[in-house]
């Protein structure tokens, strides 16, 4: 198997460069528009190191889902994604966005601590528990917030009540082999050590998405984290990698069908 063609998004989907550049014009109208939002509320010293909420129409008793947004954990931002809140405000459930320090800048070992210390923020912030989400690299970020010990951070056994991926990435070793690689620097000891896969099954329920034109790695990273877990999968035809996520935007979407259903009382 070529693991770099697998594991390839942007050679997958040559229209990637426009669909970014769109992303990005559609988040600002969104942040510029959504008058009920806190906007680059900080959770640590460094300029990524905060997070956007958008509240519903509803008010700020409203649930709260986390969405983790994705880039191999070495590109994008929090910002390239705000418009995809939408989905889930029409169903009166707020979205925080955090964004993190990037690989090769700090190992992914320190930026999933990172991601960590912005949904613990959030908590005390907030009082609430989560749901947490996330796109490609994020979907693995959401893995690894559910396999926390939050107990042992000081905060509720079951800060994150449930999880949902899109196109998450779980288990680490095969992009040792890929230009992926490149930024992260890991051996195989730390892809195994930073791999959803390999940990305990979380106590909180995981449905993984994936998209049905994202090849034969995407499917079984999301069908084996499912069956490992004990959780849920499923691949939605005609999708590929990106244009999966922009699923969040509609309310009436699978996607954001699914995430109302898991996310957990105020």
């Amino acid at each position: 198997m070529n693991l770099q063609a697998e594991y390839d998004n942007g050679a997958k989907v040559p229209t990637y460069s426009a669909i970014a550049e769109r992303w990005l014009e559609q988040a600002a109208f969104f942040r510029a528009n959504h008058g009920n939002a806190e906007l680059t509320v900080r959770y640590g010293p460094a300029e990524r190191q905060a997070v956007d909420l958008f509240w519903p129409a509803s008010g700020r008793e409203s649930p709260v889902a986390v969405f983790i947004h994705g880039g191999y954990w070495q590109r994008s931002h929090r910002l390239a994604f705000s418009h995809l809140a939408q989905g889930l405000l029409a169903h009166g459930v707020a979205v925080a966005m955090p964004s993190y320090d990037l690989c090769p800048s700090v190992t992914l070992a320190t930026l999933v601590e990172q991601v960590r210390d912005s949904v613990a923020f959030l908590h005390n912030r907030l009082g609430r528990r989560f749901l947490v989400t996330g796109h490609s690299a994020g979907g693995h970020l959401a893995a690894m917030l559910m396999a926390t010990d939050w107990a042992a951070r000081g905060a509720p056994r079951d800060l994150v009540a449930a999880g949902m991926s899109i196109s998450g990435l779980f288990d680490l070793e095969p992009l040792i082999q890929t230009t992926v690689n490149t930024a992260l620097g890991l051996d195989v000891t730390e892809a195994r050590r930073l791999s959803p896969l390999l940990m305990p099954p979380p106590s909180s329920s995981l449905h993984a998405f994936v998209g049905g034109e994202e090849g034969t790695e995407y499917t079984r990273q999301s069908r084996s984290i499912a069956e490992a877990w004990g959780g849920s999968w499923e691949s939605l035809p005609g999708l590929h990698h990106f244009s999966i996520v922009e699923q969040l935007q509609y309310p009436a979407s699978a996607i954001v069908k699914k995430a109302r259903a898991l996310i957990p009382a105020p």
